[in-house]
């Protein structure tokens, strides 16, 4: 029985690259969309809602925060927009820092550049359902941030504890990088409600700006 054909957005700043892994791409996945950076790999995105972004953790890009690669900023600003969408990281890097840091920012899986066409289909296809896939020698650095993350997630519990269920709202959105009329909207409640919500939110928490939040909620996983 044939595969159900997986629509897919390539991002990577190589253009021979990316003409290189569409070509070695089965038959089941429909490539819909291609971009080179940041700005138009969030519009790519956007525009075609894919079922898979295959994304490259080292993009060039305007605006990306300190520490945080062009791959996850990809991820922070498109993500709320295409929430049926499923990031796969696909890069030359096997760094811990650069695998732990991506799959933090919200990816499905990570392989690398090294992979056969065939096996970047399965792991598209793998993703597509819900699954999380890793290169094999990457599992490691998943499982140890992940058992980190054990504790972490206890203390994020308690921190969040702190919030009212409304605050909660307004941090992850903000967070995820809405302007304060853009949560106005989405909550519908006014601007200086949301105003409001933004300096209790960081008070309680202990942080002195929205970027610190962003950093924070990123950090625990928490968009």
């Amino acid at each position: 029985m044939a595969e159900t054909s997986v629509r897919v957005v390539i991002v990577d700043d190589h253009s021979i690259f990316r003409s290189g892994l569409k070509a070695d791409l089965d038959a089941s996945i429909e490539v819909v969309g291609e971009a080179h950076d940041v700005e138009s790999a969030v519009l790519a995105v956007t525009d075609a809602a894919p079922d898979v972004v295959l994304l490259d953790v080292h993009l060039p890009g305007v605006g990306v925060a300190a520490g945080t690669s062009g791959g996850a900023e990809v991820m922070r600003r498109a993500a709320a927009s295409v929430p049926g969408t499923r990031f796969l990281a696909l890069s030359v890097s096997d760094k811990a820092e650069d695998v732990v840091g991506v799959i933090r920012a919200g990816a499905r899986g990570y392989i690398t550049k090294g992979s056969s066409g065939a096996d970047v289909s399965r792991a598209v296809h793998a993703v597509a359902s819900g699954d999380a896939v890793f290169s094999p020698k990457l599992a490691g650095f998943v499982l140890d941030a992940f058992g980190a993350a054990v504790g972490e997630t206890a203390a994020a519990s308690d921190e969040l504890d702190r919030l009212s269920a409304r605050e909660q709202e307004v941090m992850r959105l903000i967070a995820r990088g809405y302007a304060y009329k853009e949560v106005a909207a989405e909550l519908f409640i006014s601007t200086k409600t949301v105003e409001s919500h933004v300096s209790a939110v960081l008070r309680k928490l202990q942080l002195s700006s929205r970027h610190e939040l962003t950093a924070w909620a990123n950090a625990r996983r928490l968009l």
